[in-house]
């Protein structure tokens, strides 16, 4: 019986080895990469006003840095910003949601990335919604607080995450009220800034002291009314 022979190796030019994203992905995945690179990286943040009350550390800026950081680490390229600031999770009718959600349908997004999954929203049915149409359009969500990627596979944590962000939003807006209706009757102000024709004390924040030249118009508004002079 002949000996198997040993043929060497010989590189060339029509002979060279190369290796590509085929020899570590499924052509399907391959393309998905490929496309991804070539779209927009979406980096979505939101604070609502709740948000802001309990004292959360999550202001729009920080939200923002965080991501960046993130998309650079990872090189992910075509970063585009949107950003609703002082608008509720539990209501997706949300300016710069709706315009990411265009270019989502559109098909020009390839990743999202947000900082943590309720910076998306904290309505549970909604937001599961939405994975799901980002799943159907080929788009990657990456949450980087959370550790979610939804290119490494459903995590069967996520739905309970999403309920608890929901119950969360209304239990911090019920707080809410009842501190303000508390103040209210303490006879405190319900605003942090002063309305017009007044302005806080500098020794005190909670005292709002009389603006004698805005009081003067507010004087000559409400005696023009009194002469029958509307607007």
């Amino acid at each position: 019986m002949n000996e198997p022979q040993n043929f060497p190796l010989q590189f060339g030019k029509e002979n060279d080895i190369k290796v590509s994203l085929q020899a570590v992905l499924p052509p399907e995945r391959e393309s998905i990469m490929k496309g991804q690179n070539s779209k927009i990286t979406a980096l979505y943040s939101r604070l609502s006003k709740d948000d802001i009350f309990s004292g959360e550390s999550q202001s729009i800026s920080n939200q923002k840095l965080d991501l960046e950081k993130y998309a650079k680490e990872h090189n992910f390229a075509n970063l585009r910003h949107y950003s609703d600031d002082g608008f509720s999770g539990v209501d997706f009718e949300r300016p710069s949601w709706q315009e990411m959600m265009t270019e989502v349908e559109a098909g020009n997004v390839g990743v999202i990335l947000v900082r943590t999954l309720d910076r998306m929203g904290r309505n549970y049915l909604q937001t599961g919604l939405h994975r799901e149409r980002f799943h159907e359009c080929g788009v990657r969500l990456i949450s980087t607080a959370d550790g979610y990627d939804s290119a490494k596979g459903e995590d069967d944590l996520v739905p309970i995450r999403e309920i608890m962000s929901e119950w969360y939003a209304r239990d911090t807006s019920r707080k809410a009220k009842s501190v303000l209706h508390a103040k209210g009757k303490r006879g405190e102000h319900m605003t942090n800034a002063a309305v017009y024709g007044y302005k806080k004390s500098s020794d005190d924040k909670n005292l709002w002291l009389v603006d004698n030249e805005a009081a003067n118009v507010v004087r000559r508004v409400f005696q023009m009314t009194i002469d029958g002079n509307g607007i």
